[in-house]
């Protein structure tokens, strides 16, 4: 099947080509931050569609690609805990640790009790339906999930579930890409702006880029046809020497974005330095749950010391995220890393880089 069948309206998508090809910009970079639009980019073959000049880069989209690999060891420590039963999405159950033998899968073959879950409210369920074990729920993610592992928390402190906690893994997207961005490893001209996280933060939420950085962004849906107007808007931009942020998805995304989440994220978490794969550690870039909630956290209750020592892994996962490298530039990649036996999280998860370029590695 050809990238062009994909699209639901072919005209649209012809003119937008002609469109951002009549554009005078030459060699520039458009990173997209955001693990859905990494997928949509390779199922579509949008790469090949775009003029020369006009390089698209995956950044720091995925949240389970960019937690650091200690913690998934002291995720799988905890898990042989036999009063424990460890709920999460299923994208981590496979993500490899500081060695290739140790994620929670091995963890289950060895006798953990591990489930797969749609929500943090499917955890909660499973903690008062098992009274007498700990249930903990791996809070992964960006502002998208941060609101409902916050709801899910509030609630089991209302109804006083405490056999319940929650490992907070989260992440704010925000210091990352002003960590991309002063650290100039990479060139970086425009972003692709995650809808999703967007629909939390709104449009305000980036206008960061525009008043201190200059840097264009386009907050986008998911459609080929929305990928395709957001880079025809961020060009644009460049091409006419402006740097302002712009909200394509206007479908769904407000300029405030939804303060009813973020109140709910506020009221249980607060923010913390953490640990990026790739990018090390960030000022305020994780959460932390709040003192009055402490009972429901699970580095307090069960003594979980986190360190912040980085090792080194033959996984390239780090430097893809950053951008500094394609999937296909990492010498494990196709090889060593594949999906059924992967290396790092990027092959991992199913809004990792290296998922979909070896998913659609075959796409014309």
């Amino acid at each position: 099947m050809l990238a062009k069948d994909l699209f639901r309206n072919k005209d649209d998508v012809k003119t937008l080509r002609k469109a951002i090809e009549s554009l005078d910009v030459k060699d520039i970079n458009i990173m997209e931050v955001c693990g859905t639009h990494t997928m949509a980019i390779a199922e579509a073959g949008i790469k090949q569609m775009l003029p020369k000049g006009i390089n698209l880069i995956s950044g720091p989209g995925c949240p389970v690609c960019v937690t650091p690999s200690e913690r998934i060891d002291d995720i799988c420590n905890l898990a042989m805990n036999k009063d424990i039963i460890i709920t999460t999405y299923g994208d981590m159950i496979r993500v490899p640790g500081t060695r290739k033998d140790i994620s929670l899968e091995k963890s289950r073959m060895m006798g953990a009790d591990i489930k797969a879950v749609y929500s943090s409210m499917d955890a909660l369920d499973i903690a008062i339906d098992n009274p007498d074990r700990e249930v903990v729920f791996l809070g992964i993610g960006f502002e998208t999930t941060a609101p409902a592992a916050a709801s899910a928390l509030m609630e089991a402190y209302k109804r006083k579930v405490d056999n319940f906690s929650i490992f907070s893994l989260h992440k704010v997207i925000e210091p990352a890409i002003r960590s991309l961005l002063e650290s100039k490893e990479v060139k970086i001209d425009g972003f692709l702006l995650p809808g999703h996280v967007a629909v939390i933060l709104g449009q305000k939420g980036f206008m960061f880029l525009q008043y201190e950085y200059a840097i264009p962004g386009v907050i986008s849906g998911f459609e080929p046809v929305d990928i395709l107007n957001s880079l025809f808007l961020i060009a644009k931009e460049i091409a006419e020497g402006r740097g302002e942020v712009k909200n394509e998805y206007t479908r769904l995304v407000s300029f405030e974005g939804n303060s009813a989440a973020r109140d709910a994220v506020y009221e249980v978490f607060k923010p913390r330095d953490d640990i990026w794969r790739g990018l090390g550690m960030i000022k305020n870039s994780g959460l932390k749950i709040r003192e009055k909630y402490s009972r429901f956290d699970a580095e307090v209750k069960f003594k979980i010391k986190l360190t912040d020592e980085i090792k080194n892994t033959p996984c390239k996962c780090g430097d893809v995220v950053k951008g500094l490298i394609d999937p296909s530039n990492c010498p494990l990649f196709g090889k060593e890393c594949v999906p059924d036996s992967p290396v790092g999280p990027c092959m991992v998860s199913s809004e990792g880089s290296c998922a979909a370029a070896y998913k659609y590695r075959n796409m014309i």
